[in-house]
């Protein structure tokens, strides 16, 4: 296996070579490029190493293969992703964050209402 920053080789009781994860410290960062699927970062003490968990993720051997904690180092990644892209698409929302649901629908209305109105006059002027 080649070297990368997240795994590390260690020996087992009886000897054999294994694999695990170096750290599950891993923070993610969700960007907007300008397309419509957002770009994922990744880092680790400061460091890039999106590059690391890419050669790990599409590398010729599956990682469940190989890497011992890898299945819970994929779960926590999921997690995070999940929560940087909610939080890249809370951020360009236009939806009211701090209103209960009941008031989110009706501003949602309201929007949908507001946007409807050029439609309107349109049938009417003609």
């Amino acid at each position: 296996m080649k070297t990368n920053r997240l795994v590390k080789q260690y020996q087992n009781d009886n000897g054999e070579v294994r694999y695990k994860m170096a750290t599950f410290d891993i923070n993610v960062i969700a960007k907007s490029t300008g397309g419509l699927a957002p770009t994922i970062l990744y880092f680790h003490d400061n460091q890039d190493v999106t590059d690391d968990i890419r050669a790990i993720r599409f590398g010729l051997d599956s990682p469940y293969s190989y890497i011992e904690d890898y299945d819970a180092f994929q779960k926590m990644l999921h997690k995070k992703e999940q929560k940087a892209i909610n939080d890249l698409y809370d951020s360009i929302s236009i939806r009211p964050k701090n209103m209960s649901t009941g008031k989110q629908i009706l501003w949602s209305f309201g929007v949908l209402l507001l946007m409807s109105i050029p439609l309107l006059v349109a049938i009417i002027l003609k």
